[in-house]
């Protein structure tokens, strides 16, 4: 029975008990997964702990040969981070944390911050498993943060550790997805209905809006849409750039049929309150169990708009289309019902962005001080769970800040990393509560080192957007909040003559865009007088003004200690440092490059003490 006993307790040492504020073990199920390359050979899964800081990974390659996962940038591979494993023909592993010093070269890091928690290799996969920090103190590494992270995975087809191109692959994954699916309820009585537009023939523009009135489902009683997603034509995904569902007020007189949406005839606009969404890289999205889009009551829109956004940049003829959105619904009521509030830059015509800007950074207001009065009830606290980011190809980061009283409370949603092609409704952490009265500011960055003429903002692809899309609850009449600056300001800021706004636009083409006059725009469009304007379902507009106040940057976390940890210069010491977490496999992982299968799953000092205890009879 004692050695019995004290087998088990050795073996628990081995295989390790997670960390405190850690829940995750060596072999706990991990949550998420995705291929990572357009084959199926490289399949990751994963999952965090939060608290702890720390994320899991497996990989999973179809190869006899070396797996490698890490975190890139967007602009080059060069300095990426990669952890590699692999197992030898006579059964010894290896496995380190590397870095690239060059497209084909991985040199080890001098501080190791990986932890090896499996790796094996069968008849078809070599899989790796292992735990890192989030932020790690070694300067080589990446941060993983709630951003969109660039995952890049590659594998050798043996055990050789040089990069092929072939065989490298980059994935943008928003890895710290707070809600997975599996986590909320299905009701039982789930209808499906889908919004959709019926053989549209795809013009062969470059771009096109095409709108069309749909009725929601008619119930006898109050119901909730709980779930959305794409609905879409097999070949025909490359061509759909973006899906939105905007409800109309009961008292709009809607046209038929389909057109463009903002073309001759401006029926095809109406209803502006935008309750789903999706764009290019996104996926299903169910609600939080406690909120969904209220059906049946007489305060409930009975039509929406539809919106498909179609790029067709190879103008191919004859396409022909019927995308929209699948809902799921349910008479299982929620707590709450939800809305959506669209803040950012007014898109047209006022938005611009110079050629050949490294940085340009665009600004859009929000003052809510004018929600009750337009909403004509009482409008209670809004609580903010979920959100949707969006802007074009020129975009590569957005944030939405709130202010109270001149002070800014915090960061509601952020993407230091964004990526055109990966746009999807997201979770948030925490609720976070607006009150009347707040300010919400939205800022949006760009780079156009590859454009030689402005850009403009509008609805083709390669025009510009800065949106935000707040999910909450509970629902009001206010559909849009957005701002723009004092164009007139900005064009005399620049020494161009304007006495109207169409004049201020037109203005910007005489500028000679270096890199001083395009920081002297972004400085001129952040100092000018913002107008604000406020859209309700019912297409009533209110016009305000305000002031963009500054953002206060968040200083980075502090990084994790690891074995032979460098700090870097931003890094103050002991403010710098967090005291490592319990090894989860009782070793430490800078020792591991070449262990027998046995030493790997067990610990070579635990197998020696185990033995020793088995030899003496205990």
């Amino acid at each position: 029975m004692a050695c019995a006993l004290l087998f088990r307790l050795l073996l628990l040492m081995a295989l390790g008990a997670p960390s405190q504020g850690n829940g995750l073990s060596p072999t706990s199920h991990l949550r998420y997964s995705r291929f990572l390359d357009p084959s199926n050979i490289i399949f990751l899964r994963w999952d965090f702990d939060l608290e702890a800081e720390i994320i899991i990974f497996e990989l999973q390659v179809r190869t006899a040969g070396w797996v490698g996962l890490g975190v890139t940038n967007r602009y080059t591979n060069v300095g990426s981070d990669l952890v590699v494993g692999g197992v030898l023909p006579d059964g010894n592993v290896y496995f380190s944390d590397r870095h690239l010093v060059d497209e084909d070269t991985l040199e080890e890091d001098g501080s190791q911050d990986a932890e090896l928690r499996g790796l094996t290799e069968d008849a078809v996969y070599t899989t790796m498993r292992f735990s890192r920090p989030f932020r790690s103190c070694d300067p080589h590494d990446q941060d993983i943060t709630s951003d969109t992270m660039r995952v890049l995975a590659a594998y050798g087809l043996d055990d050789t550790l040089k990069l092929d191109r072939e065989r490298t692959f980059v994935k943008s994954i928003f890895l710290l997805q707070i809600v997975h699916p599996d986590d909320l309820d299905v009701p039982e009585d789930t209808i499906i209905h889908d919004l959709e537009i019926t053989n549209f023939l795809i013009p062969e523009d470059d771009t096109t809006y095409a709108c069309t009135f749909l009725p929601l489902p008619i119930v006898s009683k109050k119901h909730h849409i709980y779930k959305f997603e794409p609905k879409m034509v097999q070949h025909n995904e490359t061509m759909v750039h973006h899906i939105l569902v905007y409800a109309c007020g009961n008292a709009s007189a809607l046209p038929t049929g389909i057109s463009d949406c903002y073309g001759a005839d401006p029926a095809f606009s109406l209803c502006s309150q935008v309750i789903m969404g999706w764009a290019v890289g996104g996926t299903s999205y169910q609600f939080p169990d406690d909120v969904g889009i209220s059906l049946g009551t007489p305060l409930d829109p009975q039509w929406i708009r539809l919106e498909i956004h179609y790029s067709n940049f190879h103008n191919l003829p004859g396409v022909y289309d019927s995308s929209g959105i699948r809902v799921y619904y349910t008479a299982e009521l929620r707590k709450y019902d939800m809305g959506v509030l669209q803040l950012g830059f007014f898109t047209f015509p006022i938005h611009f962005i110079p050629p050949g800007a490294e940085s340009f950074m665009s600004y859009g207001l929000c003052k809510t001080e004018k929600f009750e009065e337009m909403n004509r009830a009482p409008v209670p606290d809004i609580q903010v769970y979920g959100y949707l980011l969006h802007t074009h190809l020129a975009g590569r980061a957005l944030q939405a800040v709130q202010y109270r009283n001149g002070t800014q409370l915090r960061t509601i949603c952020k993407d230091d990393s964004y990526d055109f092609n990966l746009q999807e409704t997201r979770d948030l952490p925490h609720r976070v509560e607006i009150k009347p009265g707040d300010e919400l500011l939205v800022e949006c960055h760009y780079q156009t080192l590859d454009r030689d003429s402005l850009t403009f903002g509008g609805p083709s692809t390669i025009n510009e957007m800065c949106l935000i899309f707040l999910f909450y609850y509970p629902r009001n009449n206010i559909s849009s909040c957005m701002g723009f600056p004092d164009i007139i300001y900005v064009a005399q800021e620049l020494g161009e003559e304007a006495s109207d706004s169409l004049e201020a636009m037109m203005a910007m083409n005489n500028v000679e865009w270096t890199p001083e006059s395009i920081k002297k725009a972004e400085k001129a469009c952040k100092e000018a007088q913002q107008t604000v304007i406020i859209k309700t379902i019912d297409e009533i507009v209110e016009n305000t003004t305000g002031w963009i106040s500054e953002i206060i940057r968040a200083p980075r976390g502090p990084c994790l200690e690891s074995s032979g940890g460098k700090v870097e210069p931003q890094d103050k010491i002991p403010e710098g440092f967090r005291a490592a977490p319990m090894a989860v496999s009782g070793s430490n992982t800078a020792t591991w490059r070449r262990l027998p299968l046995a030493a790997l799953l067990f610990g070579q000092g635990v197998l020696s003490l185990l033995l020793t205890a088995l030899q003496a009879g205990v």
